[in-house]
């Protein structure tokens, strides 16, 4: 049995049922989330990103957590899932993206604690004067505009290059609202290595945690997810791989996926 909080359900709403182009789709327990058949999907990023994120929120004892450019609000929601107590809020500039993220949230009954606002994560307005957050989280798009061939497929192009900003914009919005002892987790490609770096110290921060996430035995790094703070301490690195050289999920992924309430196979 998957644990964790259970979801509400459609309660007979015709609004929080699939439509004939999404798909009604398990996340993290038995929580449920609305996306397209054949647009842009949640994957690995999302998953791996709360993983690293949720050990920070635990020792934080966070209960607020903001999540940059959040979509369909996948890593909103298994934060929002991992964490029954915490407050989670989303800021997305596809408002179509956002509506769908909101219809998974009441699916999932966790409207009284979670919500994805309108709005582009660099423009301070986007939340209240004075807002912080003691854990911030982020995807940002991999690539530069006119770097590679955009898709066609709904929503892609822009959760894919860099419409509204890179690590960088992510990186000056997540200085702007991290509390003082804050944690700002961010996922990025492991193409932007020098970049992450950069972005860090312009914006005042500090990479005190790396994660590189190899996608199977022998291939290179695919992935990267970086832990931020204001204060500097001491780097901890260290590896992921999904999944062996025969193709199979490693005992590490399956923790991985245990702790955050996914079944042991496909």
């Amino acid at each position: 049995m998957p644990p964790g909080p259970l979801p509400r359900g459609d309660d007979g709403r015709p609004e929080l049922q699939p439509g004939d182009d999404e798909d009604l789709c398990f996340i993290t327990g038995e929580w449920r989330l609305f996306q397209k058949q054949h647009g842009h999907r949640w994957s690995l990023d999302d998953l791996v990103t709360a993983w690293v994120a949720a050990p920070h929120a635990q020792a934080l004892g966070a209960r607020k957590m903001l999540d940059l450019g959040c979509g369909l609000g996948s890593v909103l929601m298994m934060m929002a899932w991992r964490f029954p107590e915490a407050d989670v809020t989303g800021i997305e500039a596809q408002a179509d993206r956002a509506a769908m993220g909101r219809r998974s949230i009441l699916f999932n009954g966790a409207e009284d604690r979670c919500r994805i606002l309108d709005g582009d994560l660099r423009d301070a307005s986007a939340l209240p004067e004075g807002a912080r957050f003691p854990l911030i989280t982020g995807t940002p798009p991999y690539f530069p505009i006119g770097t590679g061939p955009e898709s066609e497929k709904t929503h892609a192009g822009p959760c894919r290059f860099e419409v509204r900003g890179g690590i960088e914009a992510y990186a000056l919005a997540a200085a702007r609202w991290l509390g003082e002892e804050g944690r700002f987790v961010v996922c990025t490609a492991a193409l932007e290595r020098e970049r992450v770096v950069a972005a860090a110290k312009a914006a005042g921060l500090h990479v005190i945690e790396h994660v590189d996430v190899v996608p199977r035995e022998g291939k290179d790094v695919l992935v990267m997810v970086d832990v931020m703070a204001r204060r500097p301490a001491p780097r901890v690195e260290r590896a992921l791989t999904v999944r062996d050289a025969n193709s199979k999920w490693t005992a590490a992924f399956l923790e991985v996926r245990a702790e955050m309430g996914m079944p042991p196979q496909p």
